[in-house]
């Protein structure tokens, strides 16, 4: 068996539930992948969480969720922790945790400029380091990011600025994991087209949105999960990186 095949591998999802991260469950499942760890943020989402859950055992795989605010980090422990009692390893590790804030400098409090830190930044860091912890050799992280980083704009200072580290952390991370065989990316998508979007957003923005990318419209979930799907398999020699996929959206 290669590596890079799914048969057999032990995935762990931050934000699993819903949209990408249920997406990519269901995709991993599919694709051979045995085991999903699954986690979702609160009781608002459990049902999806569930939902996600039954679907990835109707592909014969077997999964769990795990319910926790990743903001305090002993829950990320706690979360690769039962991953490795229940599973006995963990393969590959994803998150897709994020929050947007659409706000001008002047307009945004402490309390969610803190909140924003926490759960773009903060989250992201300690993530990646617990699976550079634990991990499998040959193991692979990615983190869900935004095309937000390589915009001229105003008003998503806290969303693209509590982003930018990551771009760094994966860069650290990869060198420091390398030995192990341990590959570390993430990816940048446009503005995808699920509610976590839309709450942010008015009309006449929705409206710039789709027509900004070169392509037309906004990301489709769909078009991100096969991109990480090979980043943590066949892709795997490509590490320290930030891969755009956003239609055009923004390009550096």
């Amino acid at each position: 068996m290669s590596r890079n095949d799914l048969k057999g591998k032990v995935v762990l999802i931050a934000g699993g539930g819903k949209n990408l991260g249920g997406l990519l469950a269901r995709d991993f499942a599919k694709k051979g992948a045995s085991k999903l760890a699954i986690h979702y943020n609160s009781e608002s989402s459990r049902s999806e969480a569930e939902e996600t859950l039954a679907a990835v055992e109707a592909e014969g795989a077997d999964g769990f969720l795990f319910q926790g605010d990743l903001t305090r980090i002993s829950n990320i422990t706690r979360f690769f922790d039962e991953t490795i009692t229940r599973f006995g390893g963990i393969d590959i590790a994803i998150n897709t945790v994020g929050k947007v804030l659409k706000k001008p400098f002047t307009e945004t409090t402490e309390a969610e400029y803190d909140s924003m830190a926490d759960i773009n930044s903060k989250v992201a860091y300690f993530f990646i380091g617990e699976a550079g912890k634990k991990l499998n050799e040959n193991g692979k992280i990615c983190t869900i990011v935004t095309s937000l980083l390589a915009a001229y704009t105003g008003l998503y200072a806290t969303y693209a600025g509590q982003k930018a580290p990551v771009e760094h952390y994966t860069r650290a991370a990869s060198k420091e994991f390398g030995t192990r065989s341990i590959s570390v990316t993430a990816v940048a998508p446009g503005p995808m087209d699920t509610p976590f979007f839309y709450g942010q957003e008015s009309a006449d923005a929705v409206a710039y949105h789709k027509s900004a990318s070169a392509l037309g419209g906004l990301t489709d979930i769909k078009d991100i999960a096969p991109l990480v799907e090979f980043l943590v398999t066949d892709g795997w020699w490509i590490t320290g990186q930030t891969i755009f996929a956003n239609g055009g959206y923004t390009t550096r």
